[in-house]
């Protein structure tokens, strides 16, 4: 996967619920990504509650505004959270 040299990683790969389909995909830096359409079954993915988008819930790593929280000691719970 995609990595840069903060360790940040831009790409995830989401697993849909539905068919089970992996999409690796880009994350975006500076904004939520709130729906990703399954380019297999066509479901609309949505964040899980208390998730701030659909990286954190169905990727294989969270969104980068998550990733430095946690990588700064901090309990941040995404993009979103302000």
């Amino acid at each position: 996967m995609a990595e840069r040299e903060d360790g940040l990683r831009r790409q995830a790969t989401l697993t849909c619920p539905a068919c089970g389909r992996a999409t690796v995909a880009e994350m975006p830096e500076d904004f939520c990504l709130w729906f990703f359409e399954c380019p297999g079954c066509a479901t609309l993915l949505r964040p899980k509650p208390g998730d701030c988008c659909v990286f954190c819930s169905w990727g294989d790593a969270p969104c980068p505004p998550v990733q430095r929280a946690r990588t700064a000691g901090a309990a941040g719970r995404g993009c979103c959270s302000g």
